[in-house]
């Protein structure tokens, strides 16, 4: 039996956005930005040879071009994040970030902050 492990990386993104289906005069409503950051959770087996899951330079390299969607962009234009919130962030990148995972690798959590005190965890589809 293998070993099994859960790894993570962090990645950091500056981004602007407004939640249009907040109620009238909340804060949210206005143009404002964050200073984002996604931590990505990847499980599976530890390879015995090299001792660990994955590369975390491989996990840097398979998000970068979703960081390029995100990183000093308007969230509300980008493709899919019409109501950019926290947890419809994670969603996002969970939906785009596990169908580049090759088995055994899954995808076990996206931790969102959109601030150092507030933020979102997702761990996919229930």
């Amino acid at each position: 039996m293998s070993e099994h492990a859960e790894i993570f990386k962090e990645f950091t993104f500056e981004a602007a956005h407004t939640l249009p289906a907040v109620p009238d005069g909340h804060k949210c409503g206005r143009l404002h930005g964050h200073s984002f950051r996604a931590e990505l959770r990847v499980a599976g087996p530890v390879d015995p040879a090299l001792g660990w899951v994955v590369d975390f330079a491989d996990l840097k390299t398979a998000f970068a071009p979703l960081l390029d969607q995100l990183d000093h962009r308007y969230l509300n234009d980008v493709d899919g994040l019409d109501n950019p919130t926290s947890e419809n962030l994670a969603k996002w990148i969970w939906d785009r970030f596990s169908k580049l995972l090759a088995p055994p690798l899954r995808l076990s959590e996206v931790v969102v902050r959109e601030t150092c005190t507030a933020g979102c965890s997702y761990r996919g589809p229930a």
